[in-house]
């Protein structure tokens, strides 16, 4: 028989939406050979309302540069920027790791516009 899971702690609607995620459109992609683990540098448009953002991203595994520009994906633009190296990411880029631990962008199902936010 299966043990049962632990569940993380429940939160309010409120706590919910203090969490801003967005969708973004990835503009440039490129390796970030400084990085402690294998990286890439990434900036992406969250429309007119947010801009332009860079964030680091440890995706090398499923992705190369060339793949992710123009994919769009669901990014935390609300959190305190984070200095990496020489590096400043403005925000988290979000994922799921497979079976073996690498991360798979999230993303939407299909085009919207930038900046849209998740409700």
């Amino acid at each position: 028989m299966d043990s049962p899971s632990t569940s993380p702690a429940s939160l309010t609607w409120a706590e919910f939406e203090r969490v801003d995620l967005r969708v973004g459109t990835i503009l440039e992609a490129r390796p970030f050979p400084e990085a402690r683990r294998p990286a890439y540098q990434l900036l992406l448009n969250f429309g007119p309302e947010i801009g332009l953002k860079k964030s680091s991203a440890q995706i090398t595994h499923h992705y190369t540069p060339e793949t992710l520009v123009g994919r769009q994906v669901l990014a935390v633009v609300n959190f305190p920027p984070k200095q990496i190296g020489k590096f400043r990411s403005e925000v988290l880029v979000t994922g799921f790791a497979d079976a073996e631990g690498h991360i798979v962008l999230a993303a939407v199902a299909g085009p919207v516009p930038n900046g849209s936010r998740l409700i």
